[in-house]
């Protein structure tokens, strides 16, 4: 139980941020006047990193090319359902260009994060350690 709260946990954290987010009528403009499409991409890449981390069990080794796929897939079909939910917030409408930017940006982060764990693992193996 523990041991999946630590894997699982800031995943659903930050799903829970984004649809915390997404269900303010008028969100502010972001800090630092950072506009909604880095927002969006920031957010996303965050997501992806935890859900490729997540479905690897918080391994290096389990961090496969099929593992960064799903949580690719994973990424982008919680923000569809993040877009679809905001249809239903007065002041808030769904758009295409921000989930584009949440693709992008769980695309970018799960790519660094997976050539990072497969060159660790790699390393491992190397050192016998594995």
């Amino acid at each position: 139980m523990i041991r999946a709260l630590w894997v699982w946990g800031p995943a659903a954290a930050q799903m829970a941020a984004i649809f915390y987010a997404s269900s303010l009528p008028d969100l502010s403009a972001l800090p630092g006047g950072i506009s909604d499409t880095v927002g969006h991409f920031a957010g996303y890449a965050l997501l992806g990193a935890l859900l490729l981390r997540a479905l690897s069990g918080a391994r290096a080794s389990g961090a496969t090319a099929a593992v960064a796929w799903w949580a690719w897939l994973a990424s982008v079909a919680y923000g569809l359902s993040d877009e679809g939910h905001q249809f239903f917030v007065p002041g808030r409408s769904p758009a295409l260009d921000d989930l584009v930017s949440d693709a992008a940006g769980a695309a970018v982060a799960i790519a660094v994060c997976w050539l990072a764990t497969r060159a660790v693992h790699a390393r491992r193996v190397q050192r016998g350690e594995v």
